[in-house]
C-alpha cells in the first residue's frame, strides 16, 4: 500500500476496481484548504486517460504488472497467438489488445504486460523503433535526395510508411513504431 506522497509516472495502482498507470501528477497546496493532487492516469486494460484528484496521504492500493518478451507466432480467427521465449508456454490475445499490430511481424518480439496478481496479459509493447524490409513501392531515381519529397512503401508486416525517393524494394529500413514515420535506411554489411 502507497500514498500520494509515493507518486511517479509509471506507478500502477488499483483504483475504482481497474488497473491505472499514473502518467503525470502535481501536488498542489492551496492557500486555504488541503494540501491535494491533481494526477493524470492511464487504464491500462484499454488506454483510456482521466484526470483525477487525490487528498494529500491518500492510501493507494499499488499494483505489480511485469514485462515478458514474447514472440508473434501467427493470427487466426483466435487471436494473435505468442510464445514466451522463456518457457515456451503460448496464449492467444484480441487483436484489440495489440498495439501497433501493423508493425508486428511472424517471428518478431515484442513484450507484454501481464499483472501480476492473476497472471492476466494486459496488453503488448513494440520496441521503440523496428527493422524491416521494403517488399512493394515505385522504383527509387538516382540524384532524388535533395528535394525532401517521399513516396509510399510497403514494409514485409504489412504496414506502409512514407520513405524518401531513393529507397528501393529489397532496402531494409528503420521505422518508428511509435509514429509510424520512417527514421533511416539500414545498411546490411
Amino acid at each position: 500500500m502507497a500514498d500520494t506522497s509515493d507518486f511517479r509516472p509509471g506507478l500502477n495502482i488499483i483504483w475504482k476496481d481497474g488497473l491505472w498507470e499514473i502518467i503525470d501528477y502535481l501536488h498542489v497546496k492551496p492557500g486555504k484548504g488541503g494540501a491535494f493532487v491533481r494526477a493524470k492516469l492511464k487504464n491500462v486494460r484499454d488506454g483510456q486517460v482521466q484526470d483525477t484528484t487525490f487528498r494529500a496521504g491518500e492510501k493507494i492500493d499499488t499494483a505489480r504488472i511485469e514485462r515478458r518478451p514474447h514472440q508473434f507466432l501467427y493470427e487466426d480467427d483466435f487471436g494473435l497467438h505468442f510464445m514466451n521465449t522463456n518457457t515456451y508456454e503460448q496464449f492467444s490475445l484480441p487483436p484489440e489488445k495489440v498495439d501497433g499490430l501493423e508493425f508486428i511481424k511472424e517471428g518478431g518480439m515484442v513484450d507484454i504486460l501481464f499483472y501480476a496478481e492473476n497472471e492476466e496479459p494486459l496488453r503488448t509493447v513494440l520496441p521503440p523503433h523496428i527493422e524491416a524490409e521494403v517488399v512493394q513501392t515505385d522504383p527509387g531515381l538516382r540524384g532524388d535526395t535533395a528535394t525532401g519529397a517521399t513516396k509510399p512503401a510497403t514494409i514485409e508486416s504489412g504496414a506502409t510508411v512514407q520513405v524518401p525517393l531513393f529507397i528501393n524494394e529489397g532496402d531494409v529500413i528503420r521505422v518508428s513504431t511509435s509514429t509510424g514515420e520512417y527514421q533511416e535506411r539500414v545498411s546490411m554489411a
